[in-house]
């Protein structure tokens, strides 16, 4: 057996140079599950080789990553609470102690007593994006970790990309700058980047969620996320086509009521205007009570 001392030791060295900690049988028994300890460890279990084909362990590996090195270059660093990670083929005899058959699974083992149901994180629930992870960790141990995500300069580069093309545009057509005075082409790229800030786009930008969650029980792929606090990629796009479903509805509405078109044509506006507010709401409303969970109304 390890001296208390010893163990805290040999855990912060291993910490100070990877923030999550690559476990097998041996150190988990001596370092998790052997008393004495006065920290709580954090622990993915996980299968990373490509043979196991668990495309959402190498997603929520990366989440994991993401929390444990806002833990290591934080004030929240201490010695109080670490990270590890067991792979399956590095250390199979841990999950058959642990009973478990699927990956990935966070658990949480106090500094005293052993494991309660809390200290299992709900993944089909809450999704392994690395803020709900700090919450759970919050609750379980009082360390709270501010999650801090690498910069992603896509959209930068995209933005300008963009202006380099307006700008080579405008150069090339120096002579005829009308076009520069369509109110229609003002009015659609103001709606676009009204579109674009309203889905959540610059959400993705700082928060870099995933694009979808695969449920590594069932094998079910969600696109909206069950939190109001968080949401996927692919949520972000369908509510964007919601939104502008319903804003093509209005415009149909609009010009079915101030056109002079026939008076055919302008029911069949009038139709198509109604039936695409009346359903793409509806939708956007659903989303929103499946998200805001205790929502009141119908």
């Amino acid at each position: 057996s390890m001296l208390l001392s010893e163990k805290v030791g040999q855990l912060m060295d291993w910490a100070s140079k990877r923030a999550v900690i690559r476990m097998n049988g041996d150190k988990f028994r001596r370092l998790v599950k052997a008393p004495p300890r006065n920290y709580s460890v954090v622990v993915m279990f996980t299968a990373l080789q490509p043979q196991r084909q668990c495309v959402v362990c190498k997603q929520a590996d990366e989440e994991y990553q993401i929390l444990a090195n806002s833990w290591r270059y934080s004030s929240a660093f201490t010695n109080k609470i670490f990270f590890a990670a067991v792979d399956f083929d590095e250390g199979s005899d841990v999950f058959h102690m642990m009973n478990m058959n699927s990956a990935p699974t966070f658990m949480h083992f106090p500094s005293k007593g052993k494991p309660k149901r809390a200290d299992t994180y709900d993944l089909p629930v809450r999704g392994f994006a690395a803020e709900q992870l700090a919450r759970w960790i919050a609750d379980r141990t009082d360390v709270v970790i501010r999650v801090i995500r690498p910069p992603n300069y896509a959209g930068p580069l995209m933005l300008g990309f963009l202006l380099a093309v307006i700008g080579g545009l405008v150069y090339l057509r120096r002579n005829n700058l009308d076009f520069l005075y369509n109110r229609n082409a003002w009015a659609f790229a103001a709606l676009c980047f009204v579109l674009i800030m309203t889905s959540g786009q610059m959400w993705n930008h700082i928060r870099g969620p995933p694009y979808a969650h695969k449920n590594p029980n069932t094998g079910q792929v969600s696109y909206i996320h069950g939190s109001s606090q968080a949401q996927f990629v692919a949520e972000t796009h369908i509510v964007l086509l919601f939104n502008a479903a319903v804003t093509l509805g209005m415009v149909l509405l609009h010009e079915a009521a101030t056109s002079d078109m026939e008076i055919g044509k302008r029911k069949i506006m009038c139709v198509a205007g109604i039936g695409l507010v009346v359903f793409f709401y509806s939708w956007l409303l659903s989303i929103f009570k499946a998200k805001y969970h205790g929502y009141p109304y119908r």
